[in-house]
């Protein structure tokens, strides 16, 4: 076996049609696409129930999105890591009550053959129209291409702070 065929299996060992949901091939074409689409299926007025399965066809199984947060009152910043179903979980009662648009503001792409990393920073207001966002911040995403298809591995975010805004060239 090759080291390539035996990272095959590995990357593909827990992979089961069942985990999977049919994308819409036109967001999941190109990185500009599929990155477009993971903003777009979070945003939206309070109350309006998201696309759940659309989000969950953008990320490959066992796929990770990990916010940088206070776990407590006293606690420094630290990761949370969360499936999709955990994520969305955790979003869905602040969509009901709160008005959630975010768009990418900027974006750093590196990528080698099928896989991609991406700098992307957003800004994220409660409606459309809001003149300033309520929060800025900078996703980190790691991308795979499978010969078909772009896949959302991970998706690694912290929010702009007074005391850690933006650097200016990721804006």
């Amino acid at each position: 076996m090759t080291v390539s065929t035996y990272r095959s299996c590995i990357v593909t060992a827990g992979r089961s049609t069942s985990d999977m949901h049919k994308a819409d091939p036109n967001d999941v074409a190109s990185i500009d696409a599929i990155i477009a689409a993971a903003y777009a299926v979070i945003s939206g007025p309070a109350g309006k129930k998201r696309d759940w399965d659309r989000e969950r066809s953008l990320y490959y199984p066992g796929a990770r999105l990990i916010p940088t947060a206070k776990p407590g009152a006293n606690n420094g910043l630290a990761p949370q890591i969360l499936d999709v179903d955990g994520f969305i979980a955790r979003v869905e009662p602040y969509f009901a009550e709160h008005g959630f648009f975010e768009k990418e503001i900027a974006r750093h792409t590196e990528q080698f053959e099928h896989i991609a990393h991406v700098w992307s920073t957003y800004e994220s207001r409660h409606s459309e129209g809001d003149p300033e966002p309520f929060m800025r911040g900078i996703n980190s995403i790691q991308l795979f291409h499978d010969g078909k298809r772009w896949w959302i591995l991970n998706i690694y975010w912290q929010q702009e702070s007074a005391k850690e805004p933006i650097p200016k060239k990721y804006l």
